[in-house]
């Protein structure tokens, strides 16, 4: 009789330790999903932060674009208190609103930041106009839904346009992102000291 019960724990025994290796390597697998999850809650969260981020840096632009509505065009002028040109214009928003100082001329501005298809505007982001039949010669600030805002010329103040109006339809030049700080840094080139055209 104990010689079929020490039988029976040698069978349980070696039962049990085939038996071990599948064990760990289901609770390996288990270990691999929770840190899976975990890792993934985690990127969900970031992703989650940096949409925060880019809709309050957008509304903010916008907000402070709004709040120079009517401030009068001045060639070279870059402050409310002094009027602006376009580009002094959209280097005031981004100076005030991200704390990034572009460069100072309208051509020098597109050079410095993402081309992107008109397709994807979005509200935030630069459009060029040719209008002093050289390209970028004009910025404003996209607002969304086919709307900018700019400082348009001697006479005038900051105001929203349409840009399916047929004059700036048929001057549209391009689309451009501001990239972050550390992404433009590379791309900035050192702004001209010399006086806009605009």
């Amino acid at each position: 009789m104990s010689r079929w019960i020490c039988l029976l724990l040698l069978v349980c025994a070696s039962a049990t330790a085939q038996a071990a290796p599948h064990n760990n390597a289901a609770a390996s697998a288990t270990d691999d999903l929770d840190r899976f999850l975990i890792d993934r809650h985690q990127v969900l969260n970031q992703l989650r932060e940096v949409r925060a981020s880019v809709q309050d840096r957008t509304g903010e632009l916008i907000s402070t674009a709004m709040g120079f509505l009517g401030v009068p065009y001045r060639r070279g002028g870059n402050t409310a208190d002094s009027g602006f040109d376009c580009s002094g214009f959209i280097r005031a928003i981004y100076g005030q609103t991200v704390g990034l100082a572009l460069p100072r001329r309208a051509n020098e501005q597109a050079e410095a930041t993402e081309k992107i298809d008109k397709k994807d505007l979005q509200p935030g982001d630069l459009v060029f106009f040719n209008t002093m039949r050289r390209a970028y010669s004009h910025v404003g600030l996209y607002l969304g839904e086919g709307k900018f805002i700019h400082a348009p010329r001697s006479g005038a103040e900051v105001r929203v346009e349409d840009m399916s109006a047929s004059y700036w339809k048929l001057r549209f030049n391009g689309a451009r992102r501001v990239l972050s700080e550390e992404e433009s840094a590379s791309l900035l080139p050192k702004a001209s000291a010399q006086n806009p055209i605009n």
